[in-house]
């Protein structure tokens, strides 16, 4: 009977699991980032580029 007790506490204590998909999630987007480091890195100054232009415009 006791070593039932012992397995359901062991089973009910999830704690451990919030801290363990959070570090997967952030080493999958650290992948993520580095596969595609250049396509954003292209895509962000051409966004800037065009904020630039954009505000230049409307300043002018």
């Amino acid at each position: 009977m006791k070593k039932e007790k012992n397995t359901l506490k062991i089973s009910k204590n999830n704690k451990g699991m919030g801290t363990v998909e959070m570090i997967l999630i952030i080493v999958v987007l650290i992948g993520l980032v580095l596969i595609f480091k250049t396509q954003i890195q292209e895509l962000a100054g051409t966004i800037f580029e065009k904020i630039s232009a954009d505000s230049s415009a409307i300043l002018a």
